[in-house]
């Protein structure tokens, strides 16, 4: 595994990180999740990527990650970036979602007795809320961080005027974003194209999520959908995607990516990492052999 420096920090992150928003929770296999997670430490993977609500059920994920972490990593969580964030609804009534500094500690407190931590490495903020002062969002993180709850702080799904303004105020206060993370691949570049200039400008790092567009920049659907595959469940992916402009286009990258020795997987996340200011790619995975086939071309 290579590791780059995430922005102006001093502080490495894998080029390849693990995110567990699927495939984590209450509902799945442990005993599957538990052998990703040890398969990616052993492969060089040191970061995870958490939130609040990850599961389902929401804050399963965080519970089986830090039972993992308990079972068979807990001697090497110095040499681990865990993170988390806080931002979409986690539990009902007013206080349960947004930006709000009540939400923010609330939710990083519940965090870290889930995964039964004294502090995570990088709290994110999870998205912009207009109902929030940007500072009174910025004054929580700041809390997290002088209380010694998180060590760096990060932003997500900001809009790039807002992602300015919030970083300038952490800035002032000598606290300053570490990092940013947005959704980015080859079907969706709208945030290179606005957030990463002004991550490079501000000088810290960027990390993408969904790098693979759900598993549209993977093998699966080259021959159409198969059964009991995520565009089957109509979720988070529809059958309405897999078109024929989507087909000829993927098959297309597919050739390029056999061309050049790679899975069209692999092609997809070794095309983000050669933009300029991308520090890390944040992948899921569903088994150790999905997990392994992605990354096999950083070896």
């Amino acid at each position: 595994m290579n590791y780059r420096l995430c922005g102006h920090s001093g502080l490495y992150l894998p080029e390849v990180s693990l995110g567990l928003w699927h495939n984590f929770g209450s509902v799945d296999n442990y005993d599957n999740a538990r052998d990703i997670l040890l398969h990616a430490w052993e492969r060089g993977i040191t970061h995870f990527d958490l939130a609040n609500n990850y599961g389902p059920e929401p804050g399963s994920a965080e519970i089986n990650f830090g039972r993992v972490l308990q079972s068979d990593l807990a001697a090497h969580r110095d040499e681990m970036i865990i993170s988390s964030k806080a931002g979409y609804r986690m539990w009902d009534g007013p206080y349960g979602d947004g930006g709000s500094r009540k939400y923010i500690i609330a939710s990083c407190d519940q965090s870290l007795r889930r995964m039964h931590l004294d502090y995570v490495d990088i709290f994110y903020t999870h998205r912009y809320d207009p109902n929030t002062p940007i500072e009174e969002t910025a004054e929580a993180l700041i809390q997290l961080v002088r209380s010694g709850k998180a060590l760096y702080v990060g932003i997500s799904n900001y809009p790039a005027e807002q992602q300015r303004a919030i970083c300038a105020y952490l800035a002032a206060a000598h606290v300053p974003c570490l990092i940013g993370q947005y959704k980015a691949n080859m079907f969706f570049q709208e945030t290179l194209e606005q957030n990463l200039p002004v991550a490079r400008e501000l000088g810290h790092g960027f990390i993408c999520f969904s790098p693979l567009a759900q598993g549209l920049l993977t093998d699966r659907y080259l021959n159409g959908i198969p059964e009991g595959s995520r565009a089957t469940k109509e979720v988070f992916l529809h059958r309405a995607d897999i078109s024929e402009e989507y087909l000829t286009r993927v098959r297309q990258l597919n050739q390029e990516a056999q061309a050049q020795g790679l899975t069209l997987s692999q092609y997809a996340l070794r095309w983000l990492l050669n933009h300029e200011g991308v520090t890390s790619v944040l992948i899921g995975a569903s088994s150790v052999a999905q997990l392994e086939n992605n990354i096999a071309f950083l070896s």
